[in-house]
């Protein structure tokens, strides 16, 4: 092999060494970052991850709203309408939150099985319903 042959091989295994590196990082990033969403069935079957964040999504059950104690703890119910899932969340909720409402929570799953919210999100529509729950209606009405 010529030595400029050499030279361009060389150059060629760093570039693609270069370029699996940084595909790599991208790849390890977006994996930290991607943010599951599960439903309160989904939870309560065991399906959500113990040990990362991910979003919840689902009804507000009536009557399940407490503010235990003084401050900004609230603890809620969500429903999809088959299991429920505790919510704690301490913080300003949105002022489109309340009962029957649908919402969205990030956060973790805390060692008694409650979910722990660092963010709430409530949707301006009041017919509002997360795209998954949406579908799981559709196909149980659908069923009957």
């Amino acid at each position: 092999m010529t030595p400029a042959r050499k030279k361009r091989l060389a150059l060629v295994v760093l570039m693609v060494a270069g370029v699996s590196v940084g595909v790599s990082f991208a790849l390890q990033s977006l994996n930290q970052n991607i943010m599951f969403f599960k439903t309160p069935s989904e939870v309560r079957a065991g399906e959500a991850p113990a040990d990362r964040l991910f979003r919840v999504g689902g009804m507000v059950v009536a009557g399940s709203v407490s503010r235990p104690g003084d401050g900004l703890t609230v603890q809620f119910d969500l429903t999809d309408n088959e299991e429920q899932v505790t919510v704690k969340y301490t913080g300003i909720l949105p002022d489109l939150f309340r009962e029957g409402q649908g919402i969205i929570a990030n956060g973790r799953l805390d060692a008694r099985g409650d979910f722990v919210a660092e963010e709430v999100l409530a949707k301006h529509d009041e017919n509002y319903m997360p795209p998954e729950l949406a579908e799981m209606h559709k196909a149980r009405e659908a069923q009957q």
